[in-house]
């Protein structure tokens, strides 16, 4: 089948070259250099006032676009070069938004904005955008002066360069590893990972099986091999990446997290804060520290009792087979055969009903029938032949464009994300529509059969395109607060997980499921066991996010900044305090913990918590009125979807429930209650 060609404009991947993608970049650091330098003093009028923060909307979505290319390249494509180049900018880059966020004039321009009798007469999106504008001019040290001002300067850019080099490190220690397999290791392992790993070492130019970090390959290991000692191999090189404890030590990241922690408490006390996690939660939802460490302690206490015979069980089944204590590598493998004797339920027999084919044919159909959109496959240039781009049309009108690269691949950072390309605004050249990129790292294709997900991978693929409708549903023009911008961490996470609750409708998976060889759909007898297993150790699941999430943010509330050994206690004594699951002594989670030291997630993890509260008491209101019903999915549509960061997330959520959030549907959705 030909595709049309898009009918947005798309970078053109295959002739963009990394030379001319730093002349954008420089270029556009320079315009923005020059139009602070020629900002004197104050325009004496509304009018004047207003075009020059046009003006600098104009520079970000110049910016924004360049370094979205190389950042995105940097990620899924990511080698010596891109690297080399991605690192040369970096500094740059951070020296100009460090001066974007303190110049003084600007900020007055802002204020002045703000203060005059006209700002009343300001649209909705514009308002918010100014007074989020002069926040954010607050939290970036606008106030300060002098050696402090320079200091604040100076932090900026070695976090960016820390950030990246943390990131850099997990990449390089992951590839880095890999085992040849002999037959015996590969014995519990289903026909179909096995050719996986065979693929991976025909792309290592060996004959045998191979094992990596790239965690479709750890996964399979930990689930289904047979080889105890193996798992453990596999768990220990998994969970030492980047650390003190690795074999290979050069990617270490101990002195990495010591500076970043110790110059994000220096940043937090120039600005006057306490530390970090004041910082951070001065622009979230979250009131304060207290308040989110009181609901994740909460929530830890309805998960308590669940997770408590969770492990129970697993103890159980693996004592049954000989296993007196159960051990971190023993979790996952015996997890699926309690799941197995439970449920008659493993993701192995599931993976043929979920082809990608189908499985994105189904994806799109609920959106239509939620949103009334239509995705349409169209011809883009990509960066590798994984991509591919597809745009959103409502009654024939293009919405936007977005990108998938699903699969895990060599030279591509693990996890799943979305991240924008292009922003919705409006230009001199009339309005820009939204363009993302959506990336994840299911298990790739082998041989001539199309990819096959797990239920696991179906549910992150629900999760980033929930991301991606944020991105591309908005209705709004003013670019800061258009899409996910502007809009609050801690919510953002609401439209993702709101997704997730689709890939477990009786009904979606009729439209998601086709067997890849029967073309049936999902047989009664497996669809009953996956809806059985739904809320399978949703206790120790939950417990495992609550620990990561107080992790995060003790280390970031402690102050004076902790070092390796300080990081290392906090974690343990979260442990001791909330998981149910045995750990070891060398594991060092928190080494490739990309989230809070590379991600934008720092003093924030929580924020999936928090925000899985909205997402369930949303989803809530659709199990009432029915969750394919069109009113209801338009009201979510335009409610919290179109809004961007209009709305404050709050205002956003009450405006779709009609009050504000409860944690009972959360609790519902864990299988923790049964009220309705």
């Amino acid at each position: 089948m030909t595709l049309q060609q898009a009918t947005l404009p798309v970078p053109q991947f295959d002739h963009i070259s990394l030379e001319q993608l730093q002349q954008q970049i420089q270029y556009a650091i320079a315009q923005g250099q020059a139009f602070l330098q020629n900002l004197n003093q104050v325009p004496d009028q509304q009018a004047a006032r207003l075009n020059t923060l046009e003006q600098l909307d104009t520079l970000e979505n110049n910016m924004s676009e360049a370094w979205g290319v190389l950042s995105h390249l940097n990620a899924v494509m990511n080698n010596s070069q891109t690297r080399e180049v991605y690192q040369a900018l970096l500094p740059s880059l951070s020296a100009y938004y460090t001066e974007l966020g303190q110049h003084t004039v600007l900020y007055q321009t802002f204020q002045q904005v703000h203060d005059a009798s006209e700002y009343s007469d300001l649209s909705t999106a514009q308002q918010s955008a100014i007074r989020l504008a002069l926040r954010d001019f607050k939290l970036s040290g606008v106030a300060l002066e002098g050696e402090a001002k320079k200091r604040y300067a100076e932090i900026s850019a070695r976090l960016s360069q820390l950030s990246s080099d943390f990131s850099n490190h997990v990449l390089d220690a992951t590839q880095a590893y890999f085992k040849a397999l002999s037959e015996d290791e590969l014995k519990g392992l289903p026909a179909s990972s096995v050719e996986l790993l065979k693929q991976y070492g025909q792309q290592r130019e060996l004959e045998q099986a191979v094992a990596t970090l790239d965690f479709p390959s750890y996964l399979a290991i930990m689930t289904y091999a047979e080889d105890r000692a193996l798992r453990e191999t596999l768990y220990k090189a998994y969970t030492t990446r980047a650390s003190d404890q690795a074999e290979q030590r050069e990617f270490d990241n101990t002195e990495v997290m010591q500076e970043i922690l110790s110059l994000r408490q220096e940043m937090a006390a120039l600005l006057g804060f306490n530390n970090y996690a004041e910082l951070s939660l001065a622009s979230k939802m979250a009131p304060d520290v207290a308040s989110v460490q009181t609901f994740l302690a909460e929530l830890a206490e309805h998960a308590r009792q669940p997770a408590t015979e969770d492990i129970a069980a697993l103890k159980a089944i693996a004592a049954a087979d000989g296993v007196v204590e159960l051990q971190p590598w023993d979790s996952t493998f015996y997890s699926e055969k309690l799941k197995v004797a439970q449920f008659n339920l493993s993701q192995e027999a599931l993976k043929p009903y979920f082809p990608a084919p189908k499985v994105l044919q189904g994806l799109f159909s609920i959106v239509k029938r939620l949103y009334g959109v239509d995705i349409i496959e169209r011809q883009a240039p990509v960066w590798h032949t994984d991509a591919r781009y597809f745009e959103l049309e409502d009654q024939g009108q293009v919405l936007g464009g977005f990108y998938f690269d699903l699969y895990a691949r060599s030279g591509k950072r693990g996890g799943a994300w979305m991240s924008g390309f292009r922003s919705r605004m409006q230009t001199q050249q009339g309005l820009q529509k939204p363009i993302c990129y959506m990336v994840c790292n299911f298990t790739p294709p082998v041989g001539e059969q199309p990819a096959l997900l797990t239920h696991d991978e179906v549910i992150t693929l629900f999760h980033e395109f929930g991301h991606g409708l944020h991105h591309m549903l908005t209705e709004v023009d003013n670019i800061s607060v258009a899409g996910t911008h502007g809009v609050a961490w801690d919510a953002v996470e609401l439209p993702s997980q709101f997704m997730e609750f689709w890939a477990w409708d009786q009904e979606s998976l009729s439209l998601l499921s086709e067997h890849i060889e029967t073309k049936q759909h999902l047989p009664s007898d497996l669809l009953k066991a996956l809806l059985d297993a739904r809320f399978f150790q949703s206790g120790m699941q939950t417990l495992r996010q609550i620990e990561f999430a107080l992790f995060d943010l003790n280390i970031h509330a402690t102050s004076p900044a902790l070092d390796a050994q300080g990081i290392q206690s906090t974690l343990d004594q979260i442990r001791a305090q909330f998981s149910v699951v045995p750990s070891v002594a060398y594991n060092r989670f928190q080494h490739s913990f990309s989230h809070i030291f590379a991600g934008g997630y720092a003093a924030g993890y929580y924020s999936y918590k928090w925000a899985e509260v909205l997402a369930s008491d949303a989803f809530d209101r659709f199990e009432h009125e029915g969750i394919f019903n069109t009113q209801t999915g338009q009201e979510f549509r335009q409610a919290v979807l179109a809004v961007g960061g209009r709305d404050s997330a709050l205002e956003a959520f009450v405006n779709f429930r009609g009050r504000e959030p409860k944690i009972d549907a959360l609790l519902r959705h864990q299988g923790w209650t049964n009220n309705a």
